[in-house]
C-alpha cells in the first residue's frame, strides 16, 4: 500500500525528479505544457505538492479519516454514528491515532477528499460508510491503494475489507415477532433508498412478508430525520387501511413516529405497535419505551478500527460478518386491539 512519490510521478510523466519538483512547486525550468501534464498526473495519483517534505520522509500521519455524505445536521441527532465513532476512538486512542471527520454533499466530493487526504499525508487509512450500488468510491480507493474498511455490505468491494451484519436476518426476526403477536398489516419506514443496506432491508422485508402471507406490507422511504420520519408515519396512519405495526430504520424516526401516533390520538401499543432499528438510550427514555433491534454499535466501531489499523500495518485483512441485531421487546409492541 505504497503512497505515490515524486519518483513515481517522474516515471509516469517520463521526466526527471527535478522537473517534477519544479512543476509542483511553481518554479521555472519546465514548459507550461509539461507543468500541466505533471500536475495532472500528480493529482490523478493522489499526490499533493504541499506534502513533498512528508512524502520524502515517509512519515506516518497517525490519523485515519471518516468522510460522510450526509446532511451535517443529521450527525447531531443520530445516535448510531455517535456510537460508531465512540468505538473508533476507543481503539484509535490506544494506538495514539486521531480521527479526521469531514462532511460532504456528494460521492464525487468524497472521492476528492480521499485523494487530498492521501496525497497530503493527512491520513493513513479511512472508514467508508453508506455503501451504494456500483459505488464510485471503491475503484478510487483501490487505485490510490489507500487502506480502507467498508462498514456495511456484503457487496463487491474488490480488495477493500468489509465489516457487516445480517440486516436481512434482523428484519425477518422483527416481522415474525409482530406476526406472532397477531399483526397482519405491517409497514416499514425505511432510510435513504439509494443506500445498499436500505435496499437489502427493503428486499428482505418484502420477501419475508410475502412468505408469511402479509400482502399489505409496504415500505415508505425517508431520510433518517425525525421530521421526515414523522411525515412518513402520518401518511401511513391516514391511509384507508392503516397499519397496526410499523418498523423504523432508525431510532430517531421511531421516536418521531411515536409522537405522531400520540398526536393523532392513537394508543401505543394498543392501536399501533412500533419497532426501532437500532436501539439507543432514546428508545428507553420515551413512553412507552420502544421495542428495538439491538446490537453493540460501539463494539462494531471498535472492530472496524482494529481491522483498519491491521491493514495500515500491512497485514492481510479479510471480510468479517458481525453478529445479527437481536430483538429487544419493550412496551411499544403488543397484540393488535380487536376491531
Amino acid at each position: 500500500m505504497k503512497r505515490p512519490t515524486i519518483a513515481d510521478i517522474a516515471k509516469r510523466a517520463g521526466v526527471s525528479k527535478g522537473a517534477v519538483s519544479y512543476a509542483l512547486n511553481g518554479q521555472p525550468g519546465v514548459s507550461d505544457a509539461t507543468r500541466q501534464r505533471i500536475v495532472a498526473i500528480a493529482r490523478e495519483m493522489g499526490f499533493s505538492p504541499h506534502s513533498a517534505a512528508r512524502a520524502l520522509s515517509g512519515a506516518s500521519a497517525k490519523a485515519v479519516g471518516l468522510t460522510l455524505c450526509r446532511p451535517a445536521r443529521i450527525l447531531s441527532i443520530e445516535p448510531w454514528f455517535m456510537g460508531l465513532i465512540s468505538g473508533f476512538e476507543a481503539e484509535l486512542g490506544a494506538r495514539s491515532y486521531a480521527l479526521t471527520l469531514q462532511v460532504v454533499a456528494t460521492a464525487e466530493q468524497e472521492t476528492e477528499v480521499y485523494r487530498r487526504w492521501w496525497g497530503e499525508r493527512r491520513v493513513d487509512g479511512v472508514f467508508v460508510t453508506d455503501l451504494r450500488e456500483n459505488d464510485i468510491r471503491v475503484p478510487v480507493l483501490q487505485q490510490l491503494q489507500l487502506p480502507a474498511v467498508v462498514i456495511g455490505g456484503p457487496s463487491d468491494t474488490g480488495s477493500l475489507t468489509q465489516l457487516w451484519s445480517d440486516d436481512a436476518g434482523a428484519i425477518a426476526e422483527a416481522v415474525r415477532y409482530l406476526m406472532a403477536l397477531g399483526h397482519r398489516r405491517i409497514a416499514r419506514v425505511g432510510g435513504l433508498p439509494d443506500l445498499l443496506h436500505t435496499q437489502t432491508r427493503t428486499r428482505a422485508f418484502t420477501e419475508v412478508c410475502a412468505s408469511l402471507g402479509l400482502d399489505e406490507a409496504v415500505t415508505v422511504s425517508s431520510d433518517y430525520t425525525g421530521e421526515e420520519g414523522g411525515r412518513a408515519t402520518r401518511r401511513l396512519l391516514i391511509a384507508g387501511e392503516r397499519p397496526t405495526a410499523i418498523i423504523y430504520d432508525n431510532d430517531v424516526m421511531a421516536v418521531a413516529g411515536l409522537s405522531v401516533a400520540q398526536e393523532m390520538g392513537l394508543s401505543v401499543p394498543g392501536d399501533l405497535s412500533i419497532v426501532a432499528w437500532d436501539d439507543s438510550p432514546l428508545c428507553s427514555l420515551v413512553h412507552p419505551p420502544l421495542t428495538a433491534l439491538s446490537r453493540d454499535i460501539a463494539a462494531y466501531g471498535a472492530h472496524a478500527a482494529r481491522l483498519l489499523l491491521s491493514a495500515i500495518d500491512g497485514e492481510r485483512v479479510g471480510d468479517v460478518e458481525e453478529g445479527t441485531a437481536h430483538l429487544t421487546p419493550r412496551g411499544s409492541t403488543a397484540p393488535p386491539r380487536e376491531p
